[in-house]
């Protein structure tokens, strides 16, 4: 019988996989990015010792807190038992990898519940930063600080409202990852300004209201979209693909997972325009 976990259940879980993920970050921030190894995968993206030992830690703690709910990691595709019913953990146990081997800061660690095929809880923490943002749909969504594994209060966070007209919008884009198609589509939004950030850390930025729509037109894989997903939609916004439609997770194993493209809007009426 699959398990499926729904908002009230997953606010019981949230503060224990906070501490979860922290302790995964801590991990990571423990290697020694000048000596450590990185290999490279069948898709040519690079993988560490951080991605392993972070990936070791979530798979533990997970066991423990929910043993009988699945999970599907980027560390461990080939465990998933897909397509999901009911409910499973979506994990990218380091996102930014390009990053965090260019020695940046702005690389996250992933975690998001999904129901019924929908991330319903989301945490995206960027341990080099002492920052993260979680939440859970329908129940609001946070950023949280922390330092080391001290994790600090709780500050209620939501999404802004679509700019006026002649004010400026805020694009969040990729460092490492830019496209054309996107960068047409935010050259067809007036006045947009271009916010660049690594990682999911971009789903944050729309989440907390200091930019309002992140379009990504290049493909990527689930575990890189559902945390931030879950915590954009949390707090106010809206994650789409690139026409406007739903997404959905842990249905198309045969693809390997992707997502071919997609929009994370601060203001769902955006959407409409």
């Amino acid at each position: 019988m699959k398990r499926i976990i729904d908002s009230a259940a997953a606010s019981g879980l949230m503060e224990p996989l906070t501490a979860l993920v922290v302790k995964a970050g801590e991990a990571i921030l423990a290697v020694n990015r000048a000596a450590m190894r990185v290999d490279g995968k069948q898709d040519g993206s690079p993988v560490t010792e951080a991605d392993l030992a972070a990936d070791r830690i979530i798979a533990e703690g997970l066991a423990q807190l929910a043993g009988d709910v699945p999970t599907l990691s980027e560390e461990r595709t080939e465990l998933a038992s897909a397509p999901f019913e009911g409910s499973f953990f979506l994990i990218d146990p380091l996102d930014g990898t390009k990053e965090f081997v260019a020695g940046r800061d702005e690389f996250t660690v992933n975690l998001a519940l999904v129901t019924s095929g929908m991330p319903l809880l989301g945490i995206v923490s960027a341990p080099a930063l002492g920052v993260l943002w979680r939440g859970i749909v329908g129940r609001g969504a946070e950023r949280v600080r922390f330092d080391g594994a001290t994790i600090g209060p709780a500050e209620p966070i939501r999404t802004r409202k679509l700019p006026a007209r002649g004010e400026p919008w805020i694009a969040a884009v990729s460092r490492s990852h830019g496209d054309s198609k996107s960068e047409a589509f935010i050259d067809n939004r007036p006045n947009a300004v271009r916010k660049t950030c690594g990682s999911a850390v971009k789903f944050g930025r729309i989440a907390e209201g200091s930019a309002d729509i992140y379009p990504r037109f290049g493909p990527t894989c689930e575990w890189d979209v559902g945390a931030g997903s879950a915590v954009v939609t949390a707090a106010g916004g809206r994650v789409t693909d690139g026409k406007g439609g739903e997404l959905r997770f842990g249905q198309r194993p045969a693809s390997g997972f992707i997502i071919p493209e997609f929009i994370a809007w601060g203001d769902p009426q955006a959407a409409e325009l």
